[in-house]
């Protein structure tokens, strides 16, 4: 038997488990744990009766503005603000950008194993923040790239080496312009890129034109073409993935394409000092 009204019985049990002293209010005269349905109402600025009948299923459809502000009113996180929305909405809410905080130790193993596949981490806003053994001798060393430089975008118009190193860099660029719009988009980051958008508007023409195009295409999976300096040409597959529980983060990994493929990237990481 399923619940009728999930979205009150989840707001009901998270109410249940707040600490009233947390939020500034007193533990005298409770019958029941957690804060009071006029407590999160005031919290939120939303009515107690409306907040009430939305607890008994009869408050009628929330509006996104009201799930947000009780969700901040219950302090919930992500992945309760998200199922929260689900419930209510039967939609996860807009994604809410935040600057980049690095990765964790773990989700930076992930990378370490992928010893012979080149993989780095970026953000909505492509700034790379973490990155493997195989990026730094395949694609390129991020740790000789000054920390507030690490930009795919501004690598892509800017840095000689990284346009050399695309046969068709026209194609290669255009597809980066039109994806990086779309993530920007997708994570509510205008304002955040206006500056890089800018920048590179001024110093690049190519990018100007391809800006004011206002292309836009998916980043899921494709084959990247490049000429290594040492290795010569290479083929590899790539697929970007969403880091769960960071929505504003992609895990990009390469894979060779062909065996021989393989073989020149194993054979570069090999001649690395250990």
């Amino acid at each position: 038997m399923t619940d009728a009204n999930s979205l009150g019985t989840y707001l009901k049990d998270r109410r249940a488990k707040l600490d009233p002293t947390a939020f500034g209010f007193p533990l005298k005269r409770r019958r029941t744990p957690g804060l009071r349905r006029e407590e999160v109402a005031q919290r939120a600025n939303v009515s107690a009766t409306w907040y009430t009948w939305l607890e008994q299923g009869r408050g009628g459809a929330p509006s996104a503005d009201v799930l947000d502000r009780i969700a901040r009113a219950m302090m919930l996180t992500d992945v309760e603000r998200e199922h929260l929305f689900l419930l209510g909405l039967g939609r996860p809410p807009e994604v809410r950008y935040r600057a980049p905080e690095g990765i964790s130790p773990r989700l930076q193993r992930v990378l370490n194993t992928l010893e012979y596949s080149p993989a780095f981490v970026r953000t909505a806003t492509w700034d790379v923040i973490a990155w493997n053994r195989a990026t730094a001798t395949v694609l390129t060393d991020y740790s000789t790239v000054p920390e507030g430089q690490r930009n795919v975008l501004r690598m892509m118009f800017r840095d000689s080496r990284v346009r050399a190193a695309q046969p068709n860099w026209q194609s290669v660029a255009r597809y980066v312009v039109a994806s990086f719009r779309a993530d920007v988009a997708r994570a509510g980051a205008a304002r955040d890129v206006q500056s890089l958008v800018d920048e590179l508007c001024t110093t690049s023409p190519e990018f100007a034109v391809m800006w004011r195009d206002n292309d836009v295409q998916g980043y899921g999976d494709g084959v990247k073409v490049l000429h290594h300096p040492m290795a010569g040409p290479l083929s590899m597959e790539f697929s970007a993935f969403a880091v769960d529980g960071r929505p504003d983060l992609n895990m990009v990994i390469f894979n060779p394409a062909t065996p021989a493929d393989a073989d020149k990237i194993r054979a570069l990481l090999n001649a690395l000092p250990k």
